[in-house]
């Protein structure tokens, strides 16, 4: 078989990395943003002519974005949701939009604190978690597998902030996790029965905060690779908060290292 030619190479590597939007009211607020960069443009065919779409056309063309038009099947290929896409997605890159394994090869430069989401499946949590991690400065790690995309709902809800958080893509979380600890990563779980507080001194070592979903918490998987768990304190009766108020405690928490909060 004939290997793949290096420009080919190069360029599965820059859309691998690219967050694709769809619909037309985001995708005018993603190219309206400050530091997005445009790679490519979808249109469907059968699009009638409209002010939006050619806002949406000269902001890609000043990207310098290649733009192409599809028949309607194609683009609901590309969007992954035919009934929102409104006949447009772009394909979008900035700084804080990586692969995690792109981090964990900068040995001189990756982040010493980082938040993980494990099966969180609403998009509004999803959304106002990643505006507190990006508030807190603060890493999240997204795996594909397992949680919300990133939709319109997500972009919404973090108020446009999601295009200035540190999102770090994987597959899946486990497999995550297992490539952090064996780079010396502590991992620490939120759990509610714990016995140490989130807010307690913690050793000074890379750690990464994991936050489980909304209603089952953190897998087993996520569980069982835990060095730490770690619990909320809360009065008067209250049990539990929501998963985005939860996150960002934690981010903030996270930001704080291993010092005590």
């Amino acid at each position: 078989m004939k290997p793949p030619s290096p420009d080919y190479t190069r360029r599965k590597t820059l859309f691998d990395r690219c967050l694709t939007v769809y619909g037309r009211k985001p995708v005018l607020e993603a190219l309206q943003a400050s530091g997005v960069q445009c790679e490519r443009l979808h249109l469907a065919r059968s699009n009638r002519p409209s002010e939006i779409l050619d806002e949406i056309v000269a902001l890609a063309s000043r990207h310098g974005a290649e733009i192409r038009e599809h028949d309607r099947g194609a683009l609901a290929h590309i969007s992954r949701n035919a009934r929102e896409d409104q006949g447009v997605a772009a394909d979008l890159r900035w700084d804080g939009y990586l692969q995690l394994d792109d981090v964990l090869g900068q040995e001189h430069t990756h982040p010493t604190s980082l938040l993980a989401v494990d099966g969180i499946t609403n998009p509004q949590n999803l959304g106002m978690l990643l505006r507190s991690a990006a508030a807190a400065g603060i890493g999240v790690v997204l795996p594909r597998e397992g949680n919300c995309d990133i939709s319109p709902l997500v972009i919404k809800a973090s108020a446009g902030a999601i295009f200035r958080a540190s999102i770090l893509r994987c597959a899946t979380l486990g497999a995550a996790l297992v490539r952090l600890r064996e780079r010396g990563w502590k991992v620490a779980v939120l759990q509610a029965d714990a016995s140490q507080s989130l807010f307690s001194p913690l050793p000074s070592s890379p750690r990464v905060f994991v936050l489980g979903g909304e209603t089952a918490g953190a897998s087993r998987e996520v569980l069982s690779l835990a060095d730490e768990r770690l619990f909320i304190p809360m009065e008067n009766g209250v049990e539990s908060l929501n998963v985005a108020v939860t996150g960002a405690l934690v981010a903030y928490r996270a930001r704080l290292g291993g010092t005590e909060a």
